[in-house]
């Protein structure tokens, strides 16, 4: 055991080893998707299964069509006795042949597995089927014993158990208990009665263990006159059996089925989670690398949505990285650029504590305050240069007439009587989505570089027209135009390419690499040609194309 507490020893390893180490953890063969998907899979399959395990509506129909057979059982068995089991006695009146009806009872009922219990009009019981007469006075009774290795306890349990399970879910109403009394009579059987009244009837009750007894009693008449009420009783061990036998089909149906979704849901489980795991764990080693020795895998061949995810998530990396070497070329090109200036002001100052001449020291203290100018302006521009990205993705856009904005910035342009004139010709209902303040950046500077290069006599002409679903606005100059092989070079950070009497320092060099990634966060392209004429240059066509508003 390690003599560091807990704590420390939780602090000493690093976090991004804990949430691999979580990640790891978490998708194992059964992730927590995978538990998901099964359990969706599986309810399914258990709803249905239990609808069809409840059976509530089948074990009716088997209880009234075993009511309605005995019935018609006992009609036939009502119709033998009236036949051939009454006589008339000595008073002309119909009678029953007590003997007679005993052994037809006891006969007609041998084949059915039901029991036949005979009662007189006055209630009495007069033959049963299950008595057995004998020679003496007594009589012996017969119980149907089960057959050999039928009496499977374990078996017989488990079927009381399910049974007991699916009752609670039936909501079947209690049903009366089934009482055989030593001597029975009418009276102990409703049934009974409705038949010595004329009415057949029915009744499903239920012995001391539980298991239902169907009885059906109907009369024994002889010229309409009821003579007695034949009574059959039967379990219902056939129905049971019937509904056990239902059930364990559906049961081994259930298990096979249950089954085959547990190895789908595992399998498709595998399809969604281990390329999830695969990038989740791809994305970590990623986040704390140090370089591009990690990548995000290509799914793309899978076709789906995790194959665009991983597509995605590639981009994302390489524009990640892609922003950070942006970053880290921007830092270094502005302590480059910071670098030139503070080393002019550290010689400037040095030697000017070193002169003695009052004029020699102005010029010094003239160059300084240039200097300090330069990186006045250089700071700023970075600045502006640095935000740009984090104000153009919080800010909301707008509607910007192109013919307002430009008229009104040539407007200004042409107060200034020193200046070349700035020309606009801009058709109505021009309109782009953009930050106004942005875009009228960009405008100032591609018309300042123009003027700045047109030479007296010259003219700054600014045109805008429709192609297609994009505003295209070019800016022209009768300058000297771009250097050969430099029409990419002069949107790059510091690059400076000013007229030969311009003075130095006069600007950053971050004007048009500004503009251009102001057009490129507005969906738009900034680009730049020479505008040639009968072989010649005779100046530079800056071109910004935007897409227009929708509808405009």
């Amino acid at each position: 055991m390690s003599d560091l507490p807990a704590s420390a020893e939780q602090q000493s390893v690093p976090q991004h080893e804990i949430r691999v180490a979580r990640i790891e953890e978490r998708h194992g063969l059964f992730s927590p998707l995978t538990w998901r998907i099964l359990a969706v899979n599986a309810l399914a399959l258990f709803v249905l299964v239990a609808g069809i395990l409840y059976l509530g509506r089948y074990k009716q129909e088997l209880i009234h069509s075993e009511l309605e057979a005995m019935a018609v059982q006992a009609e036939m068995y009502a119709a033998a006795l009236s036949t051939s089991a009454v006589g008339q006695g000595d008073d002309a009146t119909n009678r029953v042949k007590l003997e007679v009806a005993r052994e037809m009872v006891r006969r007609l009922v041998g084949i059915t597995g039901a029991r036949a219990r005979l009662f007189g009009a006055n209630g009495q019981l007069i033959a049963d089927s299950r008595n057995v007469r004998t020679f003496g006075t007594g009589a012996v009774q017969a119980e149907e014993l089960p057959a050999p290795g039928e009496d499977d306890k374990l078996a017989e349990i488990m079927r009381k158990l399910t049974e007991g399970v699916l009752s609670i879910f039936e909501g079947e109403q209690p049903l009366p208990l089934y009482v055989d009394p030593p001597v029975a009579s009418a009276s102990d059987y409703p049934e009974v009665r409705a038949a010595l009244a004329g009415y057949s009837r029915g009744v499903v009750r239920v012995d001391s263990q539980g298991r239902r007894v169907l009885s059906v009693s109907v009369p024994v008449q002889r010229f309409k006159q009821v003579l007695a009420s034949i009574m059959l009783t039967k379990n219902g061990d056939a129905i049971e059996n019937a509904l056990h036998a239902v059930r364990l089909d559906i049961l081994k149906i259930f298990v096979f089925a249950f089954g085959i979704t547990v190895l789908l849901s595992i399998y498709l489980a595998g399809v969604i989670t281990r390329p999830l795991n695969r990038l989740a764990r791809a994305a970590e080693r990623v986040r704390r690398s140090k370089n591009r020795q990690f990548t995000i895998p290509d799914l793309s061949d899978r076709r789906d949505e995790i194959g665009d995810l991983s597509t995605t998530l590639r981009d994302m990396t390489e524009t990640l990285w892609d922003r950070m070497d942006a970053i880290e070329r921007f830092a270094a090109d502005v302590a480059h650029e910071i670098k030139n200036p503070l080393t002019s002001l550290r010689s400037a100052v040095e030697t000017a504590t070193r002169l003695k001449d009052p004029e020699r020291q102005r010029r010094l203290m003239e160059i300084i305050a240039e200097d300090v100018q330069r990186l006045d302006r250089l700071i700023s521009d970075i600045s502006d240069y640095s935000r740009m990205d984090a104000e153009l993705s919080r800010a909301e856009t707008e509607e910007v007439d192109l013919r307002v904005l430009l008229q009104t910035l040539c407007e200004l342009y042409n107060a200034d009587a020193d200046g070349p004139p700035v020309k606009a010709s801009v058709p109505e209902n021009l309109i782009v989505p953009a930050l106004e303040s942005r875009l009228v950046q960009v405008f100032r500077n591609l018309i300042s570089n123009a003027i700045t290069f047109t030479p007296e006599g010259g003219s700054v002409r600014v045109r805008a027209w429709r192609d297609k679903d994009q505003a295209v606005v070019t800016v022209e100059d009768d300058g000297p135009g771009i250097p050969p092989g430099k029409e990419e070079a002069i949107f790059n950070r510091f690059y400076t390419e000013r007229p030969s009497g311009e003075k130095f320092g006069q600007h950053s060099g971050l004007g048009l690499s500004i503009s251009k990634r102001i057009a490129a966060a507005h969906n738009g392209d900034l680009t730049a040609t020479n505008r040639i004429l009968n072989g010649e240059v005779k100046g530079a066509i800056f071109t910004l194309r935007l897409p227009l508003e929708e509808g405009a």
